[in-house]
């Protein structure tokens, strides 16, 4: 696992981090994920899951107040109950608080079954786990899904954000998204942020989430700091 942080700029905190599986070479997630089976999502699904709970348990500091963020497959949890038992296990096992958890619908993966996936959300909302839609504005992850299930929490694609400095266009369909949510009371939140004047438009568009390159790189089992445009660094591990 790699992680990211995310960061709270309305705190001026790092608000949690994403751990990114990686391959053991170095590979990103999508050449990871690509090669794993049908058959084998479940199981890779859940040792996902135990292994970043295992690392953050480690790594986060025990005085900090932050969000594990654990992307997951829809298709891969057959039954949302049991497919929590690891989950659980892992917290137990580790020492790791179970309401620092957030769950995030795994990029790109179409929902199969929408009600399958309800009964997901409202078991891990049983729970206490936050749950999020990632890359929201692309691919499977639009209007309609966010119709159907209100999480959490959204995080904007990157396709949305780049660029969104000097267009009008993207602007307003951000403007769009912010104005949604809060009406629906969903915290929304930006990925993918690479320069300064992208971050300063969405931060003035009301968003207060951010994550991406300008403020870190992903880090193998590591925390990595955060910077402003490689100059004002926060150290944020123990």
């Amino acid at each position: 696992m790699a992680f990211q942080p995310i960061y709270d700029a309305v705190q001026g905190r790092v608000w949690g981090y994403e751990a990114l599986v990686r391959g053991l070479d170095g590979e990103g997630a999508h050449s990871v994920l690509s090669r794993v089976k049908p058959e084998q999502k479940y199981v890779f699904d859940q040792a996902c899951r135990t292994k970043a709970i295992e690392l953050a348990s480690q790594l986060f500091p025990d005085a900090e107040e932050l969000k594990l963020s654990i992307n997951f497959m829809p298709n891969a949890v057959y039954e949302p109950a049991a497919c929590l038992r690891a989950t659980f296990l892992a917290a137990k096992r580790f020492g790791f608080p179970q309401s620092a958890i957030m769950f995030e619908f795994t990029e790109d993966e179409e929902v199969s079954d929408p009600a399958h996936l309800q009964n997901i959300i409202t078991e891990y909302r049983k729970h206490g786990f936050v749950t999020a839609i990632d890359d929201f504005g692309a691919g499977y992850a639009g209007l309609g899904l966010l119709a159907d299930f209100q999480p959490d929490l959204i995080k904007i694609d990157m396709k949305i954000v780049r660029g969104i400095d000097t267009s009008l266009a993207r602007q307003a369909v951000v403007s769009g998204i912010v104005g949604i949510a809060r009406a629906l009371d969903i915290t929304v939140l930006a990925e993918g942020i690479e320069t300064e004047e992208e971050f300063a438009v969405l931060k003035a568009a009301g968003i207060g989430l951010f994550q991406g390159y300008w403020f870190a790189r992903p880090e193998f089992e590591m925390l990595p700091q955060v910077s402003f445009s490689n100059q004002t660094a926060l150290r944020l591990t123990a």
